[in-house]
Protein backbone atom coordinates (compact mmCIF):
# COMPACT_ATOMS: atom_id res chain seq x y z
CA UNK A 1 0.00 0.00 0.00
CA UNK A 2 0.92 3.47 -0.79
CA UNK A 3 2.04 5.81 1.91
CA UNK A 4 -0.64 8.60 2.82
CA UNK A 5 1.37 10.18 6.05
CA UNK A 6 4.70 10.17 6.50
CA UNK A 7 5.94 11.94 9.78
CA UNK A 8 9.91 11.95 10.64
CA UNK A 9 11.20 13.41 14.01
CA UNK A 10 8.11 15.58 15.00
CA UNK A 11 8.44 17.48 18.01
CA UNK A 12 6.32 20.03 19.56
CA UNK A 13 7.38 22.11 22.41
CA UNK A 14 4.71 24.81 24.57
CA UNK A 15 5.93 27.71 26.77
CA UNK A 16 8.56 30.33 26.76
CA UNK A 17 12.46 29.28 27.46
CA UNK A 18 12.09 29.04 31.33
CA UNK A 19 8.57 26.96 31.21
CA UNK A 20 9.47 24.66 28.39
CA UNK A 21 6.70 21.75 27.98
CA UNK A 22 8.27 18.84 25.16
CA UNK A 23 4.62 17.50 24.22
CA UNK A 24 5.90 15.38 21.25
CA UNK A 25 8.83 13.86 21.08
CA UNK A 26 10.58 12.87 18.06
CA UNK A 27 7.83 10.97 17.33
CA UNK A 28 7.69 8.97 13.25
CA UNK A 29 5.23 7.07 11.83
CA UNK A 30 3.52 6.16 8.28
CA UNK A 31 -0.11 5.66 7.38
CA UNK A 32 -0.81 3.59 4.39
CA UNK A 33 -3.59 4.27 2.08
CA UNK A 34 -7.16 2.34 3.05
CA UNK A 35 -5.43 2.15 6.64
CA UNK A 36 -7.78 2.52 9.83
CA UNK A 37 -5.37 3.61 12.50
CA UNK A 38 -6.40 4.20 16.07
CA UNK A 39 -3.70 6.74 18.73
CA UNK A 40 -4.42 5.77 22.24
CA UNK A 41 -2.36 6.78 25.61
CA UNK A 42 -3.35 8.08 29.02
CA UNK A 43 -4.20 11.81 29.48
CA UNK A 44 -1.56 14.09 29.13
CA UNK A 45 0.11 11.91 26.72
CA UNK A 46 -0.24 14.28 23.66
CA UNK A 47 -2.65 11.79 21.63
CA UNK A 48 -4.40 15.51 20.20
CA UNK A 49 -1.47 17.31 20.18
CA UNK A 50 -0.14 14.78 17.61
CA UNK A 51 -3.53 14.81 15.25
CA UNK A 52 -3.12 18.54 15.70
CA UNK A 53 0.08 18.57 14.38
CA UNK A 54 -0.01 16.19 11.82
CA UNK A 55 -3.66 17.57 10.43
CA UNK A 56 -2.48 21.28 10.26
CA UNK A 57 -4.27 22.13 12.81
CA UNK A 58 -0.97 23.39 14.42
CA UNK A 59 2.46 23.55 13.48
CA UNK A 60 5.54 21.15 14.56
CA UNK A 61 8.55 22.52 16.54
CA UNK A 62 10.76 20.65 14.43
CA UNK A 63 10.63 17.37 12.36
CA UNK A 64 8.76 17.05 8.60
CA UNK A 65 5.61 15.97 7.65
CA UNK A 66 4.12 15.12 4.29
CA UNK A 67 0.77 14.30 3.17
CA UNK A 68 0.71 12.32 -0.17
CA UNK A 69 4.20 13.19 -0.76
CA UNK A 70 3.63 16.85 -0.10
CA UNK A 71 5.53 18.65 2.84
CA UNK A 72 4.02 21.02 5.05
CA UNK A 73 7.19 22.89 5.65
CA UNK A 74 7.01 23.81 1.99
CA UNK A 75 3.58 25.13 1.91
CA UNK A 76 2.74 28.91 2.57
CA UNK A 77 -0.85 29.60 4.43
CA UNK A 78 -2.93 30.01 1.19
CA UNK A 79 -1.75 27.08 -0.05
CA UNK A 80 -1.69 24.97 3.44
CA UNK A 81 -6.00 26.23 3.80
CA UNK A 82 -6.25 25.07 0.03
CA UNK A 83 -4.45 21.97 0.84
CA UNK A 84 -6.02 21.30 4.48
CA UNK A 85 -9.98 21.91 2.44
CA UNK A 86 -9.27 19.66 -0.49
CA UNK A 87 -7.42 16.62 1.29
CA UNK A 88 -8.11 16.24 4.72
CA UNK A 89 -11.41 15.74 6.57
CA UNK A 90 -12.26 16.01 10.24
CA UNK A 91 -14.89 14.91 12.54
CA UNK A 92 -14.97 16.40 16.03
CA UNK A 93 -16.13 15.32 19.21
CA UNK A 94 -18.55 18.13 19.11
CA UNK A 95 -19.30 18.04 15.34
CA UNK A 96 -18.92 21.75 14.40
CA UNK A 97 -22.30 21.45 12.59
CA UNK A 98 -23.88 25.17 11.24
CA UNK A 99 -27.05 25.42 13.24
CA UNK A 100 -28.04 27.99 10.82
CA UNK A 101 -27.87 25.49 7.71
CA UNK A 102 -29.77 22.12 7.06
CA UNK A 103 -28.14 18.87 7.25
CA UNK A 104 -27.31 18.81 3.20
CA UNK A 105 -26.09 22.51 3.34
CA UNK A 106 -23.46 21.72 5.80
CA UNK A 107 -22.18 18.46 4.11
CA UNK A 108 -22.48 20.19 1.29
CA UNK A 109 -19.99 23.07 2.40
CA UNK A 110 -16.49 22.43 1.75
CA UNK A 111 -17.98 21.22 -2.12
CA UNK A 112 -19.12 24.51 -2.57
CA UNK A 113 -16.18 26.26 -1.38
CA UNK A 114 -14.24 24.04 -4.22
CA UNK A 115 -16.21 25.77 -6.41
CA UNK A 116 -17.81 21.81 -7.64
CA UNK A 117 -20.20 22.40 -10.32
CA UNK A 118 -23.63 22.15 -8.44
CA UNK A 119 -25.06 19.02 -10.06
CA UNK A 120 -21.82 17.14 -8.96
CA UNK A 121 -22.28 18.81 -5.37
CA UNK A 122 -25.97 16.97 -5.32
CA UNK A 123 -24.69 13.90 -6.00
CA UNK A 124 -21.89 13.41 -3.55
CA UNK A 125 -23.81 14.68 -0.91
CA UNK A 126 -26.68 12.35 -1.87
CA UNK A 127 -24.09 9.41 -2.26
CA UNK A 128 -22.70 10.04 1.02
CA UNK A 129 -26.07 10.90 2.85
CA UNK A 130 -27.47 7.71 1.62
CA UNK A 131 -24.59 5.48 2.65
CA UNK A 132 -24.78 6.99 5.96
CA UNK A 133 -28.46 6.61 6.62
CA UNK A 134 -29.20 10.10 6.97
CA UNK A 135 -30.94 10.83 3.67
CA UNK A 136 -34.34 11.49 4.82
CA UNK A 137 -33.01 14.22 7.13
CA UNK A 138 -31.70 16.46 4.31
CA UNK A 139 -33.77 19.34 4.87
CA UNK A 140 -33.75 19.21 8.66
CA UNK A 141 -31.45 21.01 10.94
CA UNK A 142 -29.22 19.76 13.25
CA UNK A 143 -31.59 21.23 16.70
CA UNK A 144 -33.88 18.57 14.97
CA UNK A 145 -31.57 15.22 14.81
CA UNK A 146 -30.27 12.55 17.74
CA UNK A 147 -26.45 13.65 18.36
CA UNK A 148 -25.80 9.97 16.51
CA UNK A 149 -27.35 11.71 13.54
CA UNK A 150 -25.76 14.55 14.00
CA UNK A 151 -22.10 12.80 14.25
CA UNK A 152 -23.19 10.93 11.05
CA UNK A 153 -23.66 14.54 9.16
CA UNK A 154 -20.31 15.07 10.05
CA UNK A 155 -18.23 12.25 9.29
CA UNK A 156 -20.74 12.28 5.65
CA UNK A 157 -19.11 16.67 5.77
CA UNK A 158 -15.77 15.28 5.99
CA UNK A 159 -16.09 12.37 3.37
CA UNK A 160 -17.79 13.94 0.67
CA UNK A 161 -14.43 16.05 -0.49
CA UNK A 162 -13.13 12.09 -0.97
CA UNK A 163 -10.26 13.45 1.13
CA UNK A 164 -6.61 11.77 1.37
CA UNK A 165 -6.94 11.49 5.22
CA UNK A 166 -9.72 11.96 7.52
CA UNK A 167 -8.43 12.67 11.38
CA UNK A 168 -10.65 11.97 13.87
CA UNK A 169 -10.82 13.04 17.37
CA UNK A 170 -12.63 11.24 20.12
CA UNK A 171 -15.81 11.34 17.17
CA UNK A 172 -17.56 9.04 19.94
CA UNK A 173 -17.12 11.13 22.67
CA UNK A 174 -21.11 12.45 23.36
CA UNK A 175 -22.60 9.38 21.76
CA UNK A 176 -24.91 6.56 23.98
CA UNK A 177 -23.19 3.39 22.85
CA UNK A 178 -25.87 2.77 20.35
CA UNK A 179 -24.93 5.62 18.36
CA UNK A 180 -21.27 5.33 19.47
CA UNK A 181 -21.20 1.95 17.82
CA UNK A 182 -23.36 2.63 14.61
CA UNK A 183 -21.13 5.49 13.29
CA UNK A 184 -17.95 3.39 14.08
CA UNK A 185 -19.18 0.44 12.00
CA UNK A 186 -20.02 3.55 9.14
CA UNK A 187 -16.37 4.41 10.01
CA UNK A 188 -15.63 0.85 9.08
CA UNK A 189 -17.86 0.59 5.84
CA UNK A 190 -16.49 3.29 4.76
CA UNK A 191 -12.92 2.77 5.19
CA UNK A 192 -13.91 -0.53 2.70
CA UNK A 193 -16.42 1.10 0.43
CA UNK A 194 -14.70 4.45 -0.18
CA UNK A 195 -11.23 3.11 0.76
CA UNK A 196 -10.89 6.06 3.26
CA UNK A 197 -7.39 6.39 5.03
CA UNK A 198 -8.70 7.10 8.90
CA UNK A 199 -6.83 8.34 11.88
CA UNK A 200 -8.58 8.59 14.89
CA UNK A 201 -7.83 9.18 18.41
CA UNK A 202 -9.91 7.82 21.13
CA UNK A 203 -9.51 7.26 24.97
CA UNK A 204 -12.05 4.21 24.90
CA UNK A 205 -10.87 0.82 23.81
CA UNK A 206 -14.15 -0.59 22.54
CA UNK A 207 -13.70 2.09 19.81
CA UNK A 208 -10.00 1.38 19.19
CA UNK A 209 -11.57 -2.40 18.36
CA UNK A 210 -12.58 -1.18 15.08
CA UNK A 211 -9.63 0.18 14.12
CA UNK A 212 -6.66 -1.93 11.95
CA UNK A 213 -3.51 -0.56 14.04
CA UNK A 214 -3.39 1.38 17.49
CA UNK A 215 -0.33 3.51 18.06
CA UNK A 216 -0.22 3.92 22.09
CA UNK A 217 1.34 7.28 23.25
CA UNK A 218 3.10 7.72 26.32
CA UNK A 219 5.03 10.80 27.21
CA UNK A 220 5.29 12.73 23.88
CA UNK A 221 6.25 9.43 22.25
CA UNK A 222 5.27 6.49 20.83
CA UNK A 223 4.99 3.92 22.93
CA UNK A 224 4.32 0.43 21.25
CA UNK A 225 1.70 -0.34 18.08
CA UNK A 226 -0.27 -3.12 17.65
CA UNK A 227 -2.59 -4.51 14.77
CA UNK A 228 -5.46 -6.77 14.56
CA UNK A 229 -4.89 -8.92 12.18
CA UNK A 230 -7.34 -11.84 11.60
CA UNK A 231 -8.09 -11.71 15.07
CA UNK A 232 -11.64 -10.67 16.12
CA UNK A 233 -12.64 -7.35 17.42
CA UNK A 234 -13.29 -9.16 20.63
CA UNK A 235 -9.52 -10.53 21.08
CA UNK A 236 -8.44 -7.48 19.78
CA UNK A 237 -10.64 -5.22 22.43
CA UNK A 238 -8.64 -7.66 25.45
CA UNK A 239 -5.13 -6.86 23.23
CA UNK A 240 -6.00 -3.07 23.65
CA UNK A 241 -6.54 -3.06 27.33
CA UNK A 242 -3.53 -4.92 28.09
CA UNK A 243 -1.15 -2.75 26.75
CA UNK A 244 -3.21 -0.05 28.03
CA UNK A 245 -2.64 -1.76 31.53
CA UNK A 246 0.88 -1.28 30.62
CA UNK A 247 0.77 2.20 29.87
CA UNK A 248 -0.33 2.97 33.46
CA UNK A 249 -3.26 5.37 33.68
CA UNK A 250 -5.15 4.17 30.49
CA UNK A 251 -7.87 1.99 32.27
CA UNK A 252 -9.79 4.47 34.41
CA UNK A 253 -10.11 6.12 30.68
CA UNK A 254 -12.07 3.44 29.09
CA UNK A 255 -14.07 1.20 31.59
Amino acid sequence: MSVILKAKNVRKVYGTKSTLFPALNSVSLEVHKGEFVGVMGPSGAGKSTLLNVLSTIDKATSGSIAIEGKAFDTMRAKEMAVFRRDKLGFIFQDYNLLDTMTIQDNIALPLSLSNVKPAEVEQRVQDVMRQFGILDMADKFPNQVSGGQKQRTAVSRAMVTNPALIFADEPTGALDSKAATNLLESLVQAQQERHATIMMVTHDAFAASFCERILFIKDGEIFTEIYRGTATRKVFFQKILDVLAMLGGGLDDTI
